[in-house]
C-alpha cells in the first residue's frame, strides 16, 4: 500500500477513535512526509506535537527537539578527535542538553488554542 493510503487510513482511524492529541516520531518516513501529516492533523483538529522545528514551519503546531545547531557542533567536535587519533569507541556518548521550543501561532488560533505569553517567551522561536 503506498505511504499516503496508509496516512490517510491512520488518520481515519485517528479520527474514528476521536484522537485529540498526537505526538510524531522522528522517523525519516514521517519526515519526508511532513507536509501531509501537518494538513491531515490540522484538517482533523489533532494538537501534535512534532519531533523538528521543519513541521511548524511546515503549519504544525509545536515542536520541542534537540537544537540541530548543537548537534552539528557536537558531531563536529567528534570528527575533529577522531581526525586527531582518538578511537571511536573510546568516545563518549553525548546526549543534547539544548533543546528548543517553536510554537506556530497561527496554527495554535486555527486549532482554537490560546498560547499564553508566558510560554510564547520561553519559546526558541514563535512562528506568527
Amino acid at each position: 500500500m503506498p505511504v499516503p493510503r496508509l496516512k490517510d487510513a491512520a488518520f481515519a482511524e485517528f479520527s474514528r477513535q476521536r484522537i485529540a492529541e498526537l505526538l510524531v516520531g522522528t522517523d525519516s518516513l514521517f519526515f519526508a512526509h511532513r507536509d501531509q501529516i501537518v494538513a491531515l492533523a490540522n484538517r482533523l483538529q489533532i494538537v501534535t506535537m512534532y519531533p523538528f522545528r521543519e513541521y511548524v514551519v511546515a503549519g504544525g503546531l509545536i515542536s520541542y527537539a534537540p537544537s540541530v545547531a548543537e548537534v552539528f557542533r557536537q558531531a563536529g567536535t567528534y570528527v575533529a578527535k577522531i581526525l586527531k587519533g582518538a578511537r571511536p569507541a573510546d568516545l563518549p556518548v553525548l546526549q543534547s542538553t539544548k533543546f528548543d521550543l517553536v510554537i506556530n501561532l497561527k496554527t495554535a488560533k486555527t486549532l482554537g488554542l490560546t498560547v499564553s505569553n508566558q510560554m510564547q517567551l520561553l519559546a526558541d522561536e514563535v512562528i506568527e
